[in-house]
Formats: structure tokens, sequence, C-alpha cells
């Protein structure tokens, strides 16, 4: 009888166990948050986003189409953070949170600072349009990608001397902070 209790009660945690495990691997995010900062002369520039992976598939002009607003990420909108005041290729951006937006060109880029900040996104109307309201856009520059050296499954962000840069597939798309 006790031992019939005891198996009882180890099956019922085992299948407790797996059930959960079933339910946190359904909600892991296939975008995995990612974080990333620096010092650019003298200001601190912190990038937080979500991570995408290419998985085999066409990034750009595919997945994410050319000459359209993008989030610059996944899941929510890519948040930048600066704690001083800097010059974004050249055109001021006070200091403060922006979301950070991009429209991709085959040979430009624009990158947009967004003062509308810890939103989804992209819209939930199942259109696949970003939350950015151009109404809400601080400051938009525009940039050159560049073929990168190595492939990067990953979407990444990384802060440098010269300002800070996204590292996608097989592009790099840098933009100078002073």
């Amino acid at each position: 009888m006790k031992k019939t209790i005891l198996i009882k009660g180890f099956v019922l945690a085992l299948t407790g166990i797996f059930l959960s495990s079933i339910t946190w691997a359904q909600n892991a995010r296939q975008s995995p948050p990612a974080t990333t900062y620096g010092k650019v002369n003298g200001a601190t520039i912190i990038i937080k986003y979500s991570s995408p992976a290419v998985k085999g598939r066409k990034i750009w002009g595919g997945l994410v189409p050319y000459d359209k607003v993008w989030r610059a990420g996944a899941n929510e909108a890519t948040l930048f953070t600066t704690d001083r005041a800097i010059l974004v290729e050249g055109k001021s951006l006070p200091a403060g949170n922006y979301s950070l937006y991009a429209i991709p060109g085959e040979n430009e880029w624009i990158i947009i600072f967004n003062s509308a900040i810890g939103q989804w996104g992209i819209k939930t109307d199942g259109s696949g349009a970003t939350t950015q309201d151009p109404a809400k856009d601080v400051l938009r520059v525009t940039v050159k990608p560049e073929i990168s050296t190595e492939f990067n499954e990953r979407l990444t962000y990384m802060v440098n001397v010269n300002g800070f840069a996204l590292y996608w597939e097989n592009l790099q798309v840098p933009v100078s902070i002073k």
C-alpha cells in the first residue's frame, strides 16, 4: 500500500515537472532579449533589443523588407538610451530614452530615434506595421550599410568609440556618434 502511494506520488511529480517544462519551452522567446552598452566621448550609450536569428531565411529584402519602417530587432521596440546629448551622424540628439527604428534600403538606411518608448514593436492588427509614430520622431539620420566580414546568425548591436553598429546576416550598419 505504501509502495503504491509512493509510486503514484513519484509519477505525479514527474508528470508535473514534464508539463511545466513544456509550458516553459513554449513561452521561451525565439528572439531573446539582449543589451549592449559602452561609452562614446563620455556619453554612456545603452541599447536594449531582442535578437532574432537568421534560421536560413533571407533577411534583407525578405523578412525585413526594404524601404519600410522596421523595429530594429524583434518583440518590443528597440530601446536606445544616452545619458548625455550627442551628435549622431553630425545631428544633435538630446540625452534621453528613445525607440530605435530603421528603414533599411539596399544602399542607404534611415535610422530613426523616436520619443515614444515601451511599446510593442509592431501593431497588433495583423498588418505587420511598426508602432513608430512619425510625429514623435526626434531625429532621422542616413547611413550606409556595409558587407560584414563574417556571417552573423543573430542580430547584434555593438557600441564602440565611434558610435554603434547593427550586425545581422551579411550586413553591418555603422552609426557614428560624437
